[in-house]
């Protein structure tokens, strides 16, 4: 029983998430408009994992109330977007009645539009559940009006036109979603500057306590576990703060500490290089010459 828990489905067509649901064949096999309220479970669609083979944008309106991050509430009563992309593992839902809309979009139906490629570059597909999109009334609204015109344009006779007003209103709600998402990083400024305190704290930590000499140097995987968000969102929120991405402000952190150790120890540089985690010196050389145009050598010696 226990095997079976832990199951992971991978559901290859739009159909197949269909049926597994209790619904009706999609009037269209690469795109698809869920009401969440017509869904009924299957009991194995309830155990273990699921891994879709095309995009999913769910409106969940039982994201609504207040949103709590960190210590402080954000009320943003009209429920919010969840993004997974092709190959991304998440949990079934509990199969508990919510209001809401599911949009699958097959990327074969995006093929030939500058959408497809484009898509694959939003980071929020990466966002973990808890990372989701809140959206207030008026941002709501928007997105139910995009939502609508696609499922008007599904249940219309389907013409020569169809396909381009649905990527449009596609690519409408990516921009949107964009927008919102941008929006919620301010709304959420004092938290975050306490997640990137957090996160500098972190760091100060991995190398004071020679982490870096047994696990090497720090990752944004690392990091993002530590606190406990997704790499894409640590590294969209960090942007939003500093312009930079989570990757520059570990190397960052790391030129620092080695022009600390260099100016103040007696540590060779490859000494230097081996405790911040480098496998090899020749890449921390590489590195901090990079960012501060000395090599570690001549930046030791300028002290002398």
């Amino acid at each position: 029983m226990k095997k079976e828990e832990n199951s992971l489905h991978k559901v290859d067509s739009l159909s197949r998430f269909h049926r597994m649901f209790g619904l009706q064949q999609p009037k269209h096999p690469l795109i698809s408009l869920i009401d969440i309220e017509q869904m009924n479970y299957e009991p194995a669609a309830l155990q273990g994992s699921l891994v879709l083979n095309f995009y999913k944008i769910a409106y969940k309106a039982s994201l609504c109330g207040k949103a709590r991050y960190g210590q402080n509430y954000y009320d943003f009563s009209e429920g919010g977007l969840v993004f997974t992309a092709p190959g991304q593992v998440f949990e079934s839902p509990d199969g508990r009645a919510t209001k809401g809309n599911i949009l699958l979009i097959h990327p074969d139906f995006l093929l030939s539009y500058e959408v497809a490629k484009k898509i694959k570059q939003y980071g929020f597909f990466s966002y973990a559940a808890n990372e989701a999109l809140h959206l207030s009334d008026e941002e709501r609204t928007t997105i139910m009006t995009v939502l609508r015109i696609i499922d008007d344009e599904l249940k219309s006779r389907i013409d020569d036109f169809s396909q381009d007003v649905i990527v449009s209103q596609i690519e409408l709600l990516l921009t949107y979603s964009n927008r919102y998402y941008k929006r919620q990083f301010i709304t959420r400024k004092a938290v975050n500057n306490d997640l990137l305190q957090k996160l500098d704290d972190s760091l100060d930590d991995y190398f004071a306590s020679e982490i870096s000499l047994k696990q090497g140097v720090p990752t944004v995987q690392y990091l993002s576990d530590l606190l406990h968000v997704s790499p894409s969102y640590l590294s969209d929120m960090l942007r939003s703060l500093t312009g930079q991405n989570a990757q520059h402000l570990i190397h960052h952190k790391l030129v620092e500490k080695a022009k600390e150790l260099l100016s103040t120890s007696t540590l060779s540089v490859a000494e230097i290089a081996y405790q911040l985690g480098f496998e090899h010196p020749q890449s921390f050389s590489r590195l901090f010459k990079l960012k501060t145009t000395l090599s570690p050598l001549e930046f030791k010696q300028s002290f002398n």
